[in-house]
C-alpha cells in the first residue's frame, strides 16, 4: 500500500484509550500505513490512561464508552487530565450534537471509527496537534498581553500627579523612560504645593536602568512626597531618602542623584539643594543661566549621615525653573561625537525664548537623529 500523503511529524507519541482490542488493533493497522508511523501506547480504560500519560505524549485518541468514563465525560477527565495535548475522539457514536458538544468541552476532533480509513486518522491527528499548539501559542500572547496591561496600569499607578493649588505657576512635565516597551524609569520628579502655599519640586536618577531602578525611583519619590507633605524640609528629608535607599537597592554601588526645590508661598524665592545632580536652568526676566554657585553635595547611597548645603535664590517678577535628569544634557548631537551638555540646553531655551518643555525635548530628539536611549525626567515652572 502506497505511503499517506498525509502523513505525520517525526517522533509522535500517542496514547490510544480504548478497551476494544480490535479497535485499539485496527487503530495500529492503520497508523501503521503513514510515512511516520506513530509510537502508540494503548490502555484499556480511563485509569489506565492517566497512568501511562507522559509528556512525551503528543496526542490522546480516546473512545467514549469505556469502563470507568462515558460520554462527556471521559472528554472532560481526558482534557483535564492532559490540558496541553491534543485530543481527538475516536468512537462508534454517530451522533452530531455529542460531536459538537465534545468539541466544546476540549477535543480538538471527532471521528467515527466506522468512516476513519489510514490516511483520514493521521490527517486528523496532525491538525489537532496543530491546533492545540495554536491554542497554546494563543493563551500565552493573552497571558502576556494581560500581564503587559497589568504591569502599564500599576506603573501608571505609580507616575506622579502633581498637586498645586494656584494658577499662579505654569506646570510642565516630561517623563522618557529609555527602556524599550517601559513606562516607569529609574529617573523620578515630583510637585507638591503644601499647606502653607510652598511649592515643592523634585527630580531624581538612580543609577542603572531596568525594572528593579525604576521600582527604587518610585519608592524614592513616594517617601520624598511622604516626608514633604509631613512637614519636613532639607536634610532631615534627604538623610530619611538615603536611609529608604540603603534598604531598598539591590547593591551597595546603587546610588541615586536629585535635585529640590522649594519655592516661598509668596514666589519669590527658592531654596535648592543639589544632590550629586545636574543644576536647574533658571530665568530670571531676560537672562538665562545655569545656577552654577550650588554647591553640589554626594548622591545618596554614598556617604552615611551628610550635611548638604541648600543655596537660596531671589526670584522676584517673571521667572521660570528647569530641572532636569542627564538624559536630557547627555544626548549626543551632530555626529554623534559631541553632547548637547548644559550649554546646548541653555542655547536652545535661548533660542525658544523661554522654557515650552514638549518643544525643547522634540529639539533635543532631532539634534540627537534617533530616539532617546537613556531615562528623561524634567520640570518646569513658571511664574505667569
Amino acid at each position: 500500500m502506497p505511503a499517506l500523503s498525509h502523513g505525520l511529524p517525526d517522533l509522535v507519541t500517542l496514547l490510544l484509550i480504548e478497551d476494544d482490542a480490535e479497535d485499539a488493533f485496527l487503530v495500529e493497522e492503520l497508523l501503521a500505513e503513514a510515512q511516520k508511523p506513530p509510537k502508540i501506547i494503548w490502555a484499556r480504560s480511563l485509569a489506565e490512561g492517566r497512568d501511562r500519560f507522559t509528556a512525551e505524549v503528543s496526542c490522546v485518541l480516546v473512545d467514549l464508552s469505556l469502563p470507568d468514563a462515558m460520554g462527556l465525560d471521559a472528554v472532560r477527565q481526558v482534557t483535564a487530565m492532559a490540558p496541553d495535548t491534543a485530543v481527538v475522539v475516536l468512537t462508534g457514536l454517530n451522533d452530531v450534537q455529542i460531536a459538537i458538544d465534545a468539541v466544546a468541552a476540549g477535543a480538538e476532533d471527532y471521528l467515527i471509527k466506522q468512516d476513519v480509513d489510514g490516511k483520514l486518522l493521521a490527517r486528523a491527528i496532525r491538525y489537532a496537534m496543530e491546533r492545540k499548539r495554536g491554542d497554546i501559542a494563543e493563551r500565552e500572547l493573552v497571558a502576556q498581553r494581560l500581564i503587559r496591561e497589568e504591569t502599564a496600569r500599576l506603573e501608571h499607578g505609580l507616575l506622579p500627579t502633581p498637586i498645586l493649588h494656584t494658577d499662579a505657576l505654569v506646570h510642565q512635565s516630561t517623563y522618557l523612560p529609555g527602556r524599550e516597551a517601559g513606562l516607569l524609569a529609574g529617573d523620578f520628579w515630583d510637585t507638591i504645593q503644601t499647606g502653607n502655599g510652598a511649592i515643592h519640586v523634585l527630580v531624581g536618577d538612580v543609577c542603572g536602568h531596568g525594572p528593579d531602578e525604576a521600582a527604587l525611583g518610585a519608592a524614592l519619590r513616594i517617601a520624598w512626597r511622604t516626608l514633604t507633605l509631613a512637614g519636613l524640609d532639607g536634610n532631615g528629608v534627604l538623610r530619611t531618602m538615603d536611609s529608604v535607599l540603603r534598604l531598598e537597592r539591590g547593591s551597595p554601588e546603587i546610588f541615586t542623584t536629585l535635585v529640590t526645590a522649594t519655592i516661598a508661598p509668596g514666589l519669590d524665592s527658592a531654596r535648592l539643594y543639589v544632590v550629586g545632580h545636574p543644576p536647574p536652568v533658571v530665568i530670571l526676566g531676560d537672562d538665562v543661566e545655569v545656577v552654577t554657585e550650588i554647591p553640589s553635595g554626594p548622591p545618596l547611597g554614598i556617604f552615611p549621615d551628610m550635611e548638604w548645603i541648600p543655596v537660596d535664590i531671589t526670584l522676584g517678577g517673571p521667572w521660570s525653573l528647569l530641572f532636569y535628569t542627564d538624559g536630557l544634557i547627555e544626548a549626543t548631537v551632530g555626529d554623534g561625537r559631541d553632547l548637547l551638555g548644559t550649554e546646548g540646553l541653555i542655547r536652545l531655551v535661548r533660542e525658544q525664548g523661554g522654557i515650552f518643555l514638549d518643544q525643547l525635548i522634540e529639539e533635543v530628539k532631532t539634534m540627537h537623529a534617533d530616539a532617546l536611549t537613556d531615562d528623561l525626567a524634567a520640570v518646569a515652572l513658571s511664574r505667569r
